[in-house]
């Protein structure tokens, strides 16, 4: 083949690619480089923050508390019952006698017996410790009563379901109650009205 001309490419002959050119390399900044070199302390931190905010939100939405109930009436935290006549108390003292109670406080806070008296009139009573006196919570004190017979006119006959009227305090409210002492002090009472007033009786 003679002549001048361009070269035709042969079969299967690709042209060159020029070569793509070389990105530049960019050089981490100041705070990059900190951050890779603390990454692990600052996902440490923004996790426990993380938590702080939601433990926050929780306690800022809980439920309020249940405000505390009352303490109860004193009447209701509170027995009084016979115990026992104290030994020779009718040999030394002919117009009456004294006898024992135990007074139990069953829960809430101390309780204070401000009065101790008796309904008949023929009759006067006083204690000791004399009131007033306070009591301790979830705890009991022997109390001696002393009746004396003062008018056997005015003492009960036949005093079937005799009691002792106690007033009591405590925060909540002041009672006056009456404990009914039961049937050994109904007879130790009719006893010692018997022997006090003798003929009056019959």
């Amino acid at each position: 083949m003679s002549g001048t001309g361009p070269v035709e490419p042969e079969e299967g002959t690709h042209a060159l690619e020029a070569p793509e050119a070389s990105r530049p390399t960019r050089t981490p900044g100041r705070l990059a480089r900190r951050y890779e070199r603390h990454r692990r302390a600052v996902l440490t931190a923004a996790a426990a923050l993380a938590v702080l905010v939601g433990g926050g939100a929780l306690y800022a939405s809980r439920p309020p508390p249940r405000p505390a109930s009352p303490p109860l009436h004193p009447s209701q935290a509170v027995d009084l019952v016979y115990v026992a006549p104290v030994a020779g108390s009718r040999e030394a003292e002919a117009d009456g006698f004294s006898f024992t109670v135990l007074l139990s406080v069953r829960s809430g806070p101390p309780v204070t017996v401000t009065r101790l008296t008796q309904p008949y009139q023929g009759l006067s009573v006083r204690s000791s410790p004399a009131a007033p006196f306070q009591t301790k919570p979830h705890s009991a004190i022997k109390i001696i009563v002393t009746l004396r017979v003062t008018d056997c006119e005015k003492a009960p006959r036949n005093p079937g379901l005799p009691f002792l009227d106690v007033t009591l305090r405590n925060t909540r409210a002041i009672e006056a109650h009456s404990f009914i002492l039961g049937e050994r002090y109904a007879l130790d009472l009719s006893q010692t009205l018997e022997a006090a007033c003798g003929d009056d009786f019959r």
